[in-house]
Parts: structure tokens; sequence; C-alpha cells
């Protein structure tokens, strides 16, 4: 897996690239002097969770032959300062689902990608703890 980086600006947005082309814009908000042309990167990492974890979800729901008409994920970071980095330490997943889901599947889906399956999680795992809930259909199912 590789990744380029090309500067765009004077400051701080950068055009990313991966080796099949597809093209991410990544910039620091104007109070950090960039022009907020894109995410920052610590954003980039909570839509890799979120996006990491939907796809293991609607992958694993899937296969179980559930129904999903509809289905969100909200991703929020709580950051500590350690030395001059602020890494993340806590994440909280929220998974909205619509459709005919059964309760046990979804839940266990989120469960699965967590402890299982989801690499970005496992790799931010050792600095911050995820703890999320499951909604389904407008009910809270789980939360970790």
């Amino acid at each position: 897996m590789k990744i380029t980086l090309d500067r765009v600006n004077e400051n701080f947005h950068f055009e990313l690239k991966n080796e099949r082309g597809h093209i991410v814009n990544v910039d620091a908000r104007p109070d950090f002097g960039g022009n907020d042309m894109g995410p920052s990167p610590m954003e980039l990492v909570l839509m890799g969770v979120a996006g990491c974890s939907g796809i293991d979800m609607i992958s694993i729901l899937k296969k179980q032959r559930q129904e999903i008409t509809s289905f969100k994920a909200e991703v929020e970071g709580e950051r500590v300062q350690v030395g001059e980095a602020k890494p993340f330490k806590n994440i909280y997943v929220v998974f909205s689902l619509e459709g005919n889901i059964k309760e046990d599947k979804a839940a266990k889906a989120a469960q699965l990608s967590f402890d299982k399956y989801c690499s970005v999680s496992k790799t931010v795992e050792p600095t911050a703890t995820i703890h999320y809930k499951v909604v389904l259909n407008g009910v809270e199912l789980a939360k970790i």
C-alpha cells in the first residue's frame, strides 16, 4: 500500500493519492494557518474508523442476508496532550441502521468489526479506547 503527497499551496493544503489514483485533499484549519480545503489528518483517522467498520458491518450483515435500507455512522474523537502531540484517547462511534435486520445480528456485526476485523481500529487501539453503540430502527441495542 502506497500513498503520495503533493503540496498544493504555500500553507498546509496537500493532495494525497493512492496507487489506484483516488485523491483526497488534506488541510489545516485557519486557526492553525491552513485554508480549510479538506479534512485534517486526525479527521481522516476518524473517517477511517467509520469507513472500515462500516465495510465490516455491511459485509457481515449481507452475508447473513439482512436487509439494510439505511446505514450511518457518527464518530467523535477525544484527544489528550502527550508531549507536543495530541493523539486520540477515546473514540465514540454510533451506528444507525434501518431495515429488516435482526437485533442480535446488528449488535454482533459491530462487535466483530471492532474485536476482530477493523484494521483501522486495531491500529489506533494502543492509544485510544473505542466505544460504540448500535441504534437499529431508532432503538439503541448495544453500547460498549
